[in-house]
Formats: C-alpha cells, structure tokens, sequence
C-alpha cells in the first residue's frame, strides 16, 4: 500500500493486441511530416567537436561587424545558412548573399585544417562579389584570454 497509494497501474487500459488502423494513419503522418517540414540540421553534418579556429595574437583588434559568416572544415566543405556548398558553388551563393544588403560583409571561420590557398580563393571570390570587409575568424592564444 505505502509503495504503490494510488494504484494506477490497475486504472490503466489495457496494451492493444494488434496494430490496427491509427498505427498505420500515425505512422503515414509522422513520415510526412517529417519529409515536408524536415530541417537540415537533423540529418547533414555539422561542424564537428574537433573544430579548432587558428589562434592569433590580438585577435580582438580585428574583429568587426559582418552581415553573413561562412564555416569551413575542409577546402569542399563550406557550411551556410543555407546548407553545405562547395567551391564551385560558393560564387552563385556570395553574390547572391551581396545583393541582399547595402554594405555586406563576410566572416570566414575556417578550421586550422583548411590550406591557406583555399582561404585565399575565397577572400578573392567574396571581393569579387562586392563584399565589403572579409574577415577572417581567430582566437586569442589562452594567455591572452584572462
């Protein structure tokens, strides 16, 4: 009696025996749903725990406001707003991006992975389609952080 005061397992219907229409019509709809309304960051990948910025000295002093940011883990995957790209398409996307502000401008965040002539490429594609200030994202070194 004191482990169990309100006896509500009695109370409970019981399981059904058979999967019966509701199972199929739920089943149908969480299926669709999910097709429709899906976002893309349940299924693609992200950055992963290993995502290291480089570390500068002073990293602060250069920082600024942007009005997009771009993540790159390695040189063919670039991760947007709008999902994953790769070099040959981040030209389409950039300008499309310079076109929807007055004065835009572009954060690279690039892991300490991606080879400087890659980053290079996209300074150059980011100026060229009329991005204003393209800042590259760094860390202060920890000592410089307290």
């Amino acid at each position: 009696m004191i482990a169990r005061p309100l006896e509500l397992a009695a109370r409970l219907s019981p399981p059904p025996r058979n999967f019966d229409a509701y199972f199929f019509i739920n089943s149908g709809l969480l299926v669709l749903f999910f097709a429709l309304f899906g976002s893309r960051f349940v299924l693609e990948p992200g950055l992963g725990v290993d995502f290291q910025l480089p570390t500068v000295a002073d990293a602060r002093q250069g920082a600024g406001g942007t009005t997009c940011h771009i993540s790159i883990l390695r040189s063919e995957q670039i991760f947007t707003d709008d999902g994953l790209l790769n070099l040959a398409k981040l030209p389409d996307w950039l300008k499309a991006q310079a076109q929807k502000t007055p004065h835009p401008g572009l954060l690279i965040r690039a892991s300490t992975r991606v080879p400087v002539a890659d980053i290079s490429r996209i300074f150059s594609m980011a100026r060229s389609a009329g991005f204003g200030p393209v800042i590259l994202a760094a860390e202060e070194p920890a000592s410089d952080r307290d």
